[in-house]
């Protein structure tokens, strides 16, 4: 079975096992809090492993009421951990009284995370007990033991990476790849192999371009055929993008394109220059052929030259990564409307609305002269500055119908709304005549 099968069956099992007991007299509600640091089948064992041993443990003791098991499969450096988030609210909403992990490397490898969360949920009252170490937040010493045993799990995180960034590195240089997943290919024996279901997506995704159908068609033609992607729950642009572009495809082979530059993070970043890059050749049998894939590089210089004239580099804009729908939690992307018409207009959309329709989020569209100036107007701006923009707002929730949510770098927050303008009360007979006629077309195209 997959893995990522199996940590959905894990997470099942899981959320089953929460009782939601209330509080009784004379009586802990204890709660356990298990992580793994990635889905392979050994860790997956140790998952399921880790919630027997916890469940039979506070359900064996008479005086705990059994308040559920928490699960994470990442690791314990980040703090993106969606349990353990959903546990501390659980923890502030006064549902638990105590948490049992299994060592501190399972609860955090990060001092300050460390600290932090320990002294917050001692002020709720919470106490949280690490049994490798024998340790309890709320006794005398345990803030001080932890303080120390913490600096050394954090110290040996550390050690850890640099080794393995050591050794990753020391393979580039040698024109060897690291264990890595691609679609099209696996990891075999250390060399790269052709998965043949998947080439035969590749080379229908570069022939589909090469006849004209763009990388938003393309992603939504997969997800129409329901055709597994590698990671996500379903093929986007960007995806179908980054593999138009990807040399592995003809035999050649780009190593050290992204960076991890904070073992705490594990952040992957993209390598401009921070660090080497290394492109080996013919180290694996090819998938597309080099003129197609030439064909395609060419193809795309021409369609951004032709849509982006004035576009730089970089792909991001402004609101990228920071708009975000409350509704489904996606974020908002840029896109053209009406594009190769006079009335062609650049908005910003839902990636869930824009992928799968009304059905899966209702959220509206947002004109981007509109969020600008409405930006603008909560910086009290004459007109939109891209780096004031920047260096002031850290993200925006659009929390419904012309409604959204400025959260500022410094913790301010402000609610702003926005007024769109009807279409049908500015556009004339033959704007509404060439607007139908274009929909046909793109229809037919499609």
């Amino acid at each position: 079975m997959p893995a990522t099968r199996e940590v959905s069956r894990v997470a099942k099992i899981i959320h089953q096992t929460m009782p939601g007991g209330r509080k009784k007299a004379g009586k802990k509600r204890v709660a356990a809090y298990a992580r793994i640091s990635c889905v392979k089948d050994a860790m997956l064992h140790s998952l399921f492993a880790q919630v027997s041993y916890f469940s039979n443990l506070i359900q064996r003791n008479p005086d705990w009421i059994f308040a559920g098991i928490y699960a994470d499969e990442v690791t314990g450096t980040t703090k993106e951990r969606k349990d353990f988030q959903r546990l501390l609210s659980d923890c502030r909403n006064g549902q638990i009284d105590m948490i049992i992990v299994k060592s501190l490397s399972r609860f955090a490898r990060n001092t300050v995370t460390l600290l932090e969360t320990v002294r917050e949920l001692k002020a709720l009252g919470v106490d949280v007990f690490f049994e490798e170490q024998n340790i309890h937040s709320m006794s005398g010493d345990g803030e001080l033991m932890l303080s120390i045993l913490a600096s050394f799990a954090q110290e040996e995180s550390r050690s850890v990476s640099e080794n393995c960034k050591w050794r990753i590195r020391n393979d580039f240089q040698r024109g060897k790849p690291s264990f890595f997943r691609i679609y099209g290919y696996k990891m075999k024996s250390g060399r790269l192999e052709i998965v043949p279901e998947e080439a035969e997506v590749v080379r229908m995704i570069f022939r589909d371009y090469l006849d004209g159908i763009g990388c938003e068609l393309i992603s939504k033609k997969l997800n129409e055929m329901k055709i597994p992607p590698m990671t996500s729950d379903q093929w986007w642009p960007s995806v179908i993008a980054a593999m138009l572009k990807n040399e592995c495809y003809v035999v050649d082979l780009r190593l050290q394109k992204t960076f991890v530059a904070d073992h705490l993070q594990k952040k992957q970043l993209p390598n401009r220059g921070e660090l080497p890059q290394y492109l080996v050749h013919d180290v694996h049998k090819p998938i597309i052929g080099r003129e197609t894939f030439n064909a395609v590089q060419r193809l795309t210089t021409i369609r951004i030259a032709h849509y982006h004239p004035n576009r730089k580099e970089s792909r991001r804009y402004p609101f990228s990564g920071i708009l975000r729908c409350d509704q489904c939690g996606s974020y908002y992307r840029r896109k053209i409307t009406m594009a190769g018409t006079p009335y062609s207009k650049p908005v910003w959309i839902c990636a869930t609305y824009n992928m799968k329709g009304r059905k899966y989020c209702a959220s509206k569209q947002i004109p981007e002269n509109i969020l600008q100036q409405t930006t603008a107007n909560v910086l009290e701006l004459e007109e939109f500055d891209e780096e004031a923009f920047a260096a002031a707002v850290e993200r925006i929730h659009v929390t419904g119908p012309n409604s959204l949510r400025y959260i500022f770098r410094d913790g301010r927050e402000r609610e702003a709304v926005w007024q769109d303008h009807s279409r049908r009360d500015s556009w004339t007979d033959d704007m509404r005549m060439q607007a139908a006629a274009h929909a046909r077309r793109r229809y037919d195209h499609e």
